[in-house]
């Protein structure tokens, strides 16, 4: 059992001022995980005095970036070298399967050398010739204090996608994690200290939505980065904009995963299984709309439902589980509620269904399920499930699809599915969408990530994400 029974402000390992631990159990057998102190309004409140004088009067934002980004090489070495430690960690917290925790825990490496390399490269002061015939100097300066408010669907990733554009541009940033996985969120302090972080840079605080209200809405924070629910980004967003503070946002998701009549549908099956059944399927960017041509469609979903039913459901500990436990049982409730719904929108129950699969019954369970016959106006269409359900809904022609997969409140991911590549880049080109895939092609950490429309605000990785943490000044001469 691992016990943290402080939190890291500012550098230093400091008691909770309400004393409080939290119980971690383990969302496959509810066993217990570990005991997290858990932070509240009183603890903000010295994270962020410590954040500002750090900003305002240490020398973390005037250092030579050169200097940020060997700290951050540093950190970067000792994240790396207990990958698998940390990802074993995510798994029991979570219940995500341990091929995915830990695949996505190598994967972070590569994720912070690609900002390391952005930053190198970066106009941190530029000197322009202006029309006027004078000279200007341009120069990308740290926003401020940061507050970083993360899920608990991929901790580490969604920590490090914040914190570390936001160190190397020169902020101090205080990491709000969930509950949940509170273990490998305070973990991460050992790492900042391990490293050499200035006092103030960085503190670490574990706790649950009224104590995240309170930090976001903190006047002396700065900026505010957030990856949930867009329930819960539309709640920030109104807080940022009360009062004017910098905001980004990585929000849900509903993307569509078009398949053309020419596409390979065994290897769309296997895909498709990785695309949406990832992570549990909770996960944003989960493609869990399934758009088929109607000349080809009980071909494809007899193929997904094959697939469907031949996923591994159990421990995540185990290396053969694809799918794991649901985090909470609230969200198991959740999941199976949407699948009930399914049923009495009328959709053709082809894999899955309601009830607990055999033998997990004392887990956070649901069966991977899959619809098809779904029209796009149906809830389970729509709406959010953020679980491992997927709708399949047939279209008539590449119209008819494009008009489909856009017909969403929501705009994070999707893809296409064609032995085409050119024709598949001309449909993605026509997806209102941050991100876009053909053929189950991985993103790359130095391109930009995020959504359109209610899926969120601002972009992250590389040189896109490293600019959500600057402010630009100009000087003229």
């Amino acid at each position: 059992m691992i016990t943290y029974d402080k939190l890291y402000i500012g550098g230093h390992w400091t008691a909770p001022v309400d004393g409080e631990l939290l119980k971690i159990c383990s969302p496959h057998d509810q066993s217990l995980v570990g005991l997290a102190a858990q932070a509240s309004p009183a603890d903000v409140d010295l994270a962020v005095a410590a954040a500002r004088k750090a900003f305002d009067d240490g020398p973390w934002p005037s250092l030579p970036p050169a200097e940020r980004s060997a700290l951050v090489s540093r950190f970067n070495e000792l994240h790396a070298a207990r990958s698998q430690e940390i990802a074993d960690l995510v798994t029991s917290e979570n219940g995500s399967a341990s091929w995915f925790t830990s695949a996505l825990q190598t994967s972070l490496a590569e994720q912070t050398d690609a900002f390391v390399r952005a930053a190198s490269g970066y106009a941190w002061e530029e000197r322009v010739r202006t029309s006027l015939g004078s000279e200007a100097v341009v120069r990308r300066e740290p926003v401020g204090v940061v507050a970083a408010v993360i899920p608990w669907n991929a901790p580490h990733q969604s920590a490090l996608v914040k914190l570390i554009p936001a160190l190397l541009a020169g902020c101090t940033v205080i990491l709000k994690v969930s509950p949940e996985t509170s273990l490998d969120g305070l973990l991460l302090g050992e790492l900042f200290t391990e490293a050499g972080f200035p006092d103030g840079v960085v503190s670490i605080l574990p706790a649950g939505r009224e104590t995240s209200e309170y930090l976001v809405s903190h006047a002396d924070v700065d900026k505010i980065a957030f990856t949930g629910s867009t329930a819960a980004g539309r709640r920030i967003a109104a807080v940022a904009g009360e009062q004017l503070k910098r905001v980004s946002l990585e929000l849900g998701g509903k993307s569509a995963s078009i398949i053309l009549e020419d596409a390979d549908v065994a290897a769309v099956a296997e895909g498709v299984k990785y695309t949406s059944f990832a992570n549990n399927g909770e996960s944003c960017v989960s493609h869990t709309r399934i758009l088929a041509p109607r000349s080809r469609y009980e071909e494809i979903v007899a193929a997904l439902a094959t697939m469907t039913e031949g996923i591994k459901v159990g421990d995540p500990r185990d290396p053969q589980t694809f799918v794991g436990p649901m985090v909470r049982a609230d969200q198991r409730q959740r999941i199976a509620a949407y699948i009930s719904l399914g049923l009495e929108e009328g959709a053709r129950l082809v894999a899955g269904g309601p009830g607990t699969p055999e033998g997990l019954e004392t887990g956070h369970y649901v069966k991977p399920t899959v619809f098809a016959d779904v029209d796009n106006s149906m809830r389970i269409a729509q709406e959010e499930i953020f679980g491992p359900v997927l709708v399949v809904i047939p279209y008539q022609d590449e119209d008819d699809a494009v008009r489909i997969a856009n017909d969403s409140p929501y705009g994070l991911s999707g893809g296409v599915w064609t032995s085409s590549e050119e024709r598949g880049l001309a449909v993605a080109r026509r997806i209102r969408t941050g991100t876009f895939t053909v053929n189950g092609a991985p993103l790359s950490f130095e391109t930009p990530f995020g959504g359109f429309k209610a899926s969120g605000l601002g972009r992250e990785f590389g040189t896109a994400g490293l600019a959500q943490y600057v402010e630009q000044k100009t000087i003229a001469l």
